[in-house]
């Protein structure tokens, strides 16, 4: 929703949540952005590129080092072959990539499939296009895609699905019966895929990424998106990017003129930079989140919630129904007082109907510093009914 029912600006989750963190001093486990600096090599380059006098307008679709930097990283781990000139568009974060296709791609009445729960955005941009957002439920403890509803969410009318993969908010990764059904039923509709990668190299347990462009049949009518901010803790810097057809990324490139222009010209550089550390900073980066995400959840189920395990990215979900909340978004508005810790209800991500069955759920982000997720951990630990 993007308005409330006085017919102003509604105020999201996430800003109400950080506020309440910033006024009680609690630990903001709710937004998911890191509380530490990325790697020394893309910071520094950072200030190299502002040094250099590169503080002007980049070129439209982006620098050349960084079209570069994404196709070769699109080689390197997913054998994709791109033209950097043609099949990749530079964006500010993925959200402005996701807004850009969806308003060059969503005429009124169409019809957009996601999965549910879902990234606020989604539905506010279908919203802005015109657009039908259809849902597919995912259910229980550990958000389980169940294939007739998946089929049943797709029509005449459908055109795009929109996936994320790692999933944000419940820390799931598709298997590969799903990842294949949703492109088998994009090819049946003659819709196209949008993929949101932005925890792409989040993984845990040693897994590999699939991106859905690489299945049979998917190349030719998918967009992935990713960005920079969540694998450099670089969140603020809002690089993103957009791979795929040419004459798909020019539809976007068409609207995205006209939302930011361009973006981040020294910070593109340093992104590139990025893209091209050596294999072994990219496993010990989702090996440290893991221990990460086992130390929040070991905390959480100490304190006796009852825990989803996290496949990869910046958050678990935890259920407070065995603690006796049934409530969790009035839980989050107590829980600085209560445990002196802020999350975010997994309500938050839902249409009123599939709120119900996620109402006792809460996304707590472990993005933190160890210490700050000892210090939640403390905290939750003496909350009781």
């Amino acid at each position: 929703m993007l308005l409330d029912e006085t017919g102003r600006a509604a105020p999201t989750i996430f800003a109400e949540m950080s506020a309440l963190a910033a006024r009680t001093g609690a630990v903001n486990l709710g937004q998911g952005f890191p509380d530490e600096d990325g790697p020394r090599a893309v910071l520094d380059a950072a200030h190299a590129a502002l040094d250099a006098g590169r503080n002007q307008y980049p070129p439209g679709r982006g620098v050349p080092e960084l079209l570069d930097a994404v196709a070769e990283h699109q080689r390197r781990f997913y054998g994709i072959d791109l033209d950097p000139a043609r099949e990749v568009l530079v964006t500010a974060g993925a959200t402005e990539a996701l807004a850009a296709t969806i308003l060059a791609l969503v005429d009124d009445g169409d019809e957009v499939v996601t999965l549910e729960p879902f990234y606020d955005a989604y539905g506010a941009l279908v919203g802005l296009a015109g657009g039908v957002h259809r849902t597919v439920p995912m259910h229980g403890p550990e958000f389980v895609v169940d294939h007739d509803e998946l089929r049943a969410a797709f029509s005449s009318r459908t055109a795009l699905v929109v996936v994320n993969d790692p999933h944000n908010p419940t820390g799931t990764v598709l298997d590969a019966a799903t990842r294949q059904l949703i492109v088998d039923l994009a090819r049946q509709h003659d819709a196209v895929v949008v993929t949101d990668e932005v925890y792409e190299h989040l993984l845990f347990d040693g897994a590999a990424h699939v991106p859905l462009s690489t299945l049979p049949g998917a190349a030719e009518r998918t967009l992935s998106i990713s960005s920079g901010g969540k694998t450099f803790s670089t969140t603020g810097w809002k690089i993103g990017w957009l791979t795929g057809p040419e004459h798909l990324v020019s539809r976007v490139l068409t609207v995205k003129q006209y939302l930011t222009f361009v973006n981040g010209s020294v910070f593109q550089p340093a992104i590139a930079v990025g893209l091209g550390l050596p294999d072994e900073w990219y496993r010990q980066l989702a090996a440290g989140l893991q221990r990460k995400a086992e130390l929040l959840t070991e905390g959480l189920l100490a304190a006796g919630f009852s825990v989803a395990p996290s496949r990869g990215g910046y958050f678990v979900v935890a259920d407070a129904a065995p603690l006796g909340f049934h409530d969790a978004a009035d839980l989050c508005r107590r829980l600085p007082e209560l445990a002196g810790v802020v999350g975010v209800p997994v309500s938050a991500f839902c249409h009123e109907e599939a709120a119900a069955e996620h109402a006792s759920r809460i996304r707590f982000a472990f993005c933190k510093r160890t210490e700050v997720l000892e210090r939640a951990a403390r905290g939750l630990a003496g909350l009781r009914v």
